[in-house]
């Protein structure tokens, strides 16, 4: 098992040379890609940058234009990159350029004839999803950055897009739902925070959601800082259950030491 990332790094390079060995450019640019996602999965941020900027270059060479969700698929990962390297000021460009060509490329189309065909409904369904993945990872930067009101506004345009279309009850839905209350609690908005977290947990229980532990996590926080001391204790308890059951180890041990903590701070003055 731990030498499979080996294994599938030295057969994408023979594919990769036989790729270029036969001049097909199309099994080239599909190598860079394969072989740039496994770089970024293994957190090897240089080289995976390197090779999706070669998979860009292949992709627009061959006639792919800038709005391409592929191209701005890409880019997003650049994006990411350059905000774990804390390379900032490529970050942002990249976070907004992947927004803003989503967003014009949306609202050109809503411009055109409407084409119901099977093929231009699903174009239209990915590129709104594409640009639900591009404003949650922005906010998630923005959260990291100490900018939760910009957070905010980028996780409640996502929200809205995964709501729309992929309805409330969607795992990602749920999720986007919590984040949104951990930006609010971040900004001391604790009751409309307990609003969206409620309701995500309500929504995680109902759908065996597999992150539950930690939307109720969440939500029992939010309760704390809420001064509702008893009920966040009672949800506490029921989020360390259900991370026992994951036998999520690491968070176990965050919800332990934020019982603790309450128990510090609902304890009677004397």
């Amino acid at each position: 098992m731990k030498d499979e990332p080996e294994e599938a790094e030295l057969t994408l390079h023979r594919a990769l040379r036989l790729a270029y060995q036969s001049g097909n450019n199309k099994a080239i640019t599909y190598t860079y890609d394969l072989m740039a996602n496994l770089a970024f999965i293994q957190g090897q941020l240089e080289n995976a940058e390197k090779l999706f900027k070669a998979t860009m270059s292949y992709l627009l060479e061959g006639g792919m234009k800038q709005e391409d969700n592929a191209i701005v698929e890409i880019s997003l990962k650049l994006a990411s990159i350059y905000a774990a390297q804390n390379r900032q000021e490529f970050a942002l460009a990249g976070y907004e350029f992947c927004i803003s060509t989503l967003e014009e490329k949306i609202k050109r189309a809503k411009d055109l004839a409407e084409d119901m065909s099977a093929l231009y409904m699903e174009e239209k369904a990915n590129t709104h999803l594409l640009l639900g993945m591009c404003l949650d990872s922005y906010a998630r930067y923005l959260l990291f950055a100490k900018q939760p009101s910009q957070a905010q506004k980028m996780y409640e345009k996502a929200l809205q897009i995964s709501e729309e279309i992929q309805g409330e009850r969607h795992p990602q839905t749920i999720v986007l739902m919590n984040d949104l209350a951990t930006t609010l609690d971040a900004q001391g908005h604790f009751d409309e925070a307990f609003i969206y977290v409620q309701k995500a947990s309500d929504l995680a229980r109902q759908t065996q959601h597999p992150e539950l532990h930690m939307v109720l996590s969440n939500l029992a926080a939010i309760l704390t800082h809420r001064e509702q001391y008893a009920q966040a204790r009672v949800i506490y308890q029921e989020a360390l259950k259900t991370a026992e059951l994951k036998r999520d180890e690491v968070f176990i041990q965050h919800i332990r030491e934020e019982l603790a903590d309450l128990s510090r701070k609902s304890r009677p003055v004397i």
